[in-house]
């Protein structure tokens, strides 16, 4: 590559590593067939997308969105809300105050009592060998 058009690109990308993922993108985009925003002059597209983003046609921040983008496999969809279905089989109309939740609480006291009342598992012989 001309270290001309990489010192040149510097300036609007500090990273150097930054620079190659967004002119390799840019490149790959002109070989698919994206408008180009200077004129070839006989270069290759590598080049091209350096003298690009050197020349400011194209913002290094819209790359870097279409990079991020196109490495996306699943793409967030923003659902509206479910809405509050009535119930099946309630009859009529259902109140607010029927659909809610009350947990059941449990005082540690009463699971040691509930834990005291239960039989534990008959044990089985085991089998001598």
């Amino acid at each position: 590559m001309a270290r001309v058009t990489v010192e040149d690109c510097i300036d609007k990308v500090e990273n150097r590593f930054e620079l190659v993922l967004l002119a390799g993108h840019r490149a790959r985009l002109i070989s698919s067939g994206a408008p180009l925003t200077i004129d070839r002059d006989n270069d290759k597209n590598p080049v091209v997308a350096l003298r690009e983003i050197a020349d400011s046609t194209i913002s290094p921040g819209d790359l870097k969105e279409e990079l991020v983008h196109s490495l996306q496999k699943y793409v967030e969809v923003d659902e509206p809300e479910p809405e509050n279905v009535p119930l099946i089989g309630s009859g009529g109309s259902v109140d607010a105050d029927d659909t809610e939740v009350v947990p059941d609480r449990m005082t540690e006291e009463e699971l040691l009592k509930g834990l005291e009342g239960l039989t534990p598992p008959e044990e089985q012989p085991e089998e001598e060998e």
